[in-house]
């Protein structure tokens, strides 16, 4: 169906094209060119990071931080059961077993009281994810790593320029991997980056997203040829991809601003309905400065956001739910999840419901949604719906 008030729109900030026939005409597309430089200077400077690279998708960056792990069949990587298949499965290409945690009731993050228990003498890695843009309890996770020598992989793909306690995210873990898919605040159609933090691993990061080669050493002059040295793989993105992107991270201080402005209009036109009806917003605690990723609501059964999802629907306006728990997916039951292993997940997975949020959405689309939502009938038996 035609939705009016689709979910996601992706937007175009102004120079996306001039970028790209630039790197056209400069008759250099291929990876690694002019603007993907441009873009590694931008993420290093802003963030503060060692070292960033861009990939092809942030499923990319992660298998590339399995890859510098060096993960082992027979390892254990601990990830949130509430998260994209990608955070679980660039291990388990490794031969890795996910091993599932529950989530918080509040952030819906990796919760950092549940983790230690998980922890096995095969484990490798946490990989916490920064759900909505919302930062995990890093201090909390980082000291549990540090105390078992284990490695931290941030799944940062929600979160760019959100922040923890006055730190970006993304720069707390050995490494942290970016989403610039069509459906997050920063895109390029799709695209992701693999953030370095610990500097021992630059240089084979280079090699590994090099199929394997020194190359990138052989262009600085290092190295008066180069060869295969290491495994590794085709993670480059084209530079028209990296011309897109470096486009919108010129101006995320206004893609932010703008995301900001959706975020605190549902915030404020939706707190009292929700006190009213028992619905959850998204909290967000002093600590974090979150990335307005997203705007979710969690409605007090599967059957309301079931119901809820038609209702908007019925009004032209697209809602979804998100992530299904992993560690009752079919892949999830054969490393051993089963259901009841993550309660606060299966809780929450099957009554949240994220509404239409995108940089251009305006005002009156988004009275539309909330008033929509407003005359929804919990009671099941009213018709509640108005065109």
């Amino acid at each position: 169906m035609d939705y009016t008030i689709p979910f996601n729109k992706p937007t175009i900030v102004g120079k996306e094209l001039f970028y790209i026939s630039n790197a056209i005409h400069e008759g250099d597309s291929a990876g690694d060119a002019g603007f993907t430089k441009k873009c590694h200077a931008y993420l290093e400077q802003t963030l503060g990071v060692r070292k960033a690279l861009l990939t092809t998708s942030c499923t990319h960056a992660l298998e590339m931080s399995a890859l510098l792990l060096d993960i082992q069949p027979g390892d254990e990587v601990i990830v949130p059961s509430f998260t994209f298949v990608s955070t679980a499965n660039a291990f388990v290409l490794r031969g890795a077993k996910p091993v599932f945690a529950d989530i918080r009731p509040d952030t819906l993050n990796i919760d950092e009281t549940q983790i230690e228990r998980l922890i096995t003498p095969r484990t490798r890695a946490i990989a916490p994810v920064h759900y909505a843009g919302v930062g995990c309890e890093m201090d909390v996770i980082c000291a549990i790593a540090e105390r078992h020598g284990l490695a931290v992989v941030e799944d940062n793909a929600h979160g760019l320029f959100g922040k923890y306690k006055g730190r970006y995210l993304g720069t707390f873990g050995q490494f942290a991997t970016q989403s610039f898919h069509e459906t997050k605040n920063i895109i390029c159609g799709e695209g992701g980056a693999l953030l370095i933090n610990d500097p021992q691993y630059v240089e084979r990061a280079e090699i590994i997203r090099e199929k394997g080669t020194n190359r990138s050493r052989f262009f600085r002059g290092q190295v008066d040829k180069y060869s295969w040295v290491d495994i590794g793989s085709s993670f480059l993105p084209s530079d028209l991809l990296a011309a897109f992107l470096y486009a919108q991270l010129e101006v995320h201080d206004q893609i932010l601003a703008a995301r900001r402005r959706v975020w605190d209009y549902y915030q404020a036109h939706l707190n009292d309905w929700a006190e009213e009806h028992s619905v959850r917003l998204p909290p967000v605690p002093g600590h974090c400065e979150q990335s307005y990723h997203m705007f979710y609501l969690v409605l007090p059964s599967l059957e309301d956001r079931q119901r809820l999802i038609g209702h908007l629907r019925d009004n032209g306006i697209q809602s979804v739910f998100h992530y299904l728990p992993l560690n009752m997916s079919v892949m999830g039951q054969k490393f051993g999840g089963a259901a009841g292993d993550c309660p606060v997940t299966e809780d929450i997975s099957d009554r949240l419901l994220r509404l239409p949020f995108f940089n251009e959405i305006t005002e009156d689309e988004q009275a539309r949604v909330v008033a929509a939502i407003k005359c929804f009938d919990f009671s099941g038996k009213g018709a509640g719906s108005h065109h």
